[in-house]
């Protein structure tokens, strides 16, 4: 019996009573949902997306970057009665994962930010397990339900906000007032009418940080983004070459960005996440740059095992890599990326390149004297023959020990 089935039906003494009224049910839902760790369960009607039209008109005016998805799913967006026709209301979840501090480093080589959402394990898989025991729980009233989490053809945000679950930030990001900005959503559509919720009021005032904060000027208006220079594009859904402007607005960061999200004022509100999936895993914490330049497809794969870094696999992982140590990186990073001129992925072999460019230029050092005085041939070296870094082997290998050892006491 899975854990949310046994928190279904500790909920009441007659878990499925089918009689009882829509206001019955949805309490029960929200205490359900908050049992199985959702820190956020409310409701609106399933109608058409209130933003619909500035939706479609930032898609003509190709503010969707590459995200060619976007399209494809535009009428869905639109109305959700295309995704589940039939469908009375939209259960809106959200997921705190703040973890507190900042991610690990203690090491005096250049080492690069990841958002704090891919810290630990994949969400993706963490709330669609819970979204379907909320499913599970739904049917048994009679719903028929679709579920989804950031995966679905779904203006979630504009749902969330009818729900009252957030107001929409200027970054166009939605704040919580008890969570700040640090929350993942989930929606249910489900064929059930549920008493909806009631929005909240714009809370941002003349506040402007995250528009400020934006390292590309990405957050272009109040409530409208050029995705194609938001640096989580650039990181995560650009498939190819980082556009040379932008390549040193990216700094250090090699998997999205939290930089609107960081300075919003509601976060001194956040609390810690309940949730241990999401905090840092060891392994990736504090890595120079340099060392995850020797990683194979294999070893990748395996170091980043269940994580959301997983999706833009090695070759965008290392283009990320390789554009951070060329803003950051100095001259103990030119043998990992002399050698990285020569991968066999052009993408990556590329911005190796221009990484070396960027690092002899800041540092004044030329090809003839950097290979004369041996800058590049004698660099401290931190990698082990072209192998994942022995310390993120052992840290890789304590985690499978211990998970393996907690399988075989089940």
């Amino acid at each position: 019996m899975s854990a949310g089935y046994k928190a279904m039906t500790q909920l009441s003494v007659h878990p499925f009573d089918h009689e009882i009224s829509q206001t019955e049910l949805k309490q029960r839902l929200v205490s359900f949902a908050h049992e199985i760790g959702f820190d956020s369960c409310r409701v609106t009607a399933c109608g058409f997306a209130p933003h619909a039209h500035e939706f479609r008109n930032w898609l003509g005016q190709g503010g969707h970057g590459e995200m060619s998805y976007m399209e494809r799913g535009e009428e869905k967006r639109c109305d959700p009665q295309k995704v589940l026709p039939g469908a009375r209301s939209i259960v809106v979840l959200a997921m705190n994962y703040f973890q507190g501090g900042h991610q690990g480093g203690g090491t005096p080589a250049a080492t690069g930010r990841i958002a704090r959402y891919a810290w630990g394990d994949d969400y993706h898989d963490l709330i669609q397990s819970k979204l379907d025991n909320i499913d599970e729980f739904l049917r048994e009233f009679g719903g028929q339900q679709k579920c989804y989490v950031d995966t679905g053809p779904v203006l979630e945000r504009d749902h969330a906000a009818e729900a009252g679950t957030g107001w929409h930030g200027k970054s166009t990001m939605l704040i919580n007032e008890r969570l700040g900005t640090w929350f993942f959503l989930a929606e249910v559509l489900t064929t059930l009418e549920l008493p909806p919720d009631e929005p909240v009021p714009d809370r941002c005032g003349t506040c402007e940080r995250c528009i400020k904060a934006c390292p590309t000027g990405a957050i272009t208006a109040p409530h409208r983004l050029d995705a194609s220079r938001c640096i989580s594009y650039l990181t995560i859904e650009l498939k190819g070459s980082v556009p040379l402007a932008l390549r040193p607005l990216i700094g250090d960061r090699i998997f999205g960005c939290d930089d609107c999200l960081a300075v919003c004022p509601w976060n001194r509100f956040a609390q810690v996440s309940r949730e241990t999936a999401f905090l840092a895993r060891p392994q990736t914490a504090g890595v120079p740059l340099r060392d995850y330049l020797s990683l194979s497809d294999e070893e990748f794969r395996l170091l980043f095992r269940n994580s959301p870094i997983k999706r833009i696999k090695r070759r965008g992982f290392l283009r990320n890599v390789c554009v951070a140590l060329g803003n950051v990186g100095d001259s103990s990073d030119l043998a990992a990326l002399e050698r990285a001129t020569a991968d066999l992925e052009p993408l990556i072999a590329e911005h190796a390149k221009w990484a070396i460019q960027q690092i002899r230029f800041r540092h004044g050092i030329s090809p003839s004297i950097g290979k004369k005085t041996g800058l590049i041939q004698n660099a401290p070296q931190s990698i082990e023959s072209e192998t994942v870094p022995r310390r993120i082997q052992n840290c890789y290998e304590r985690d499978f020990v211990c998970k393996s050892q907690t399988s075989d006491s089940f």
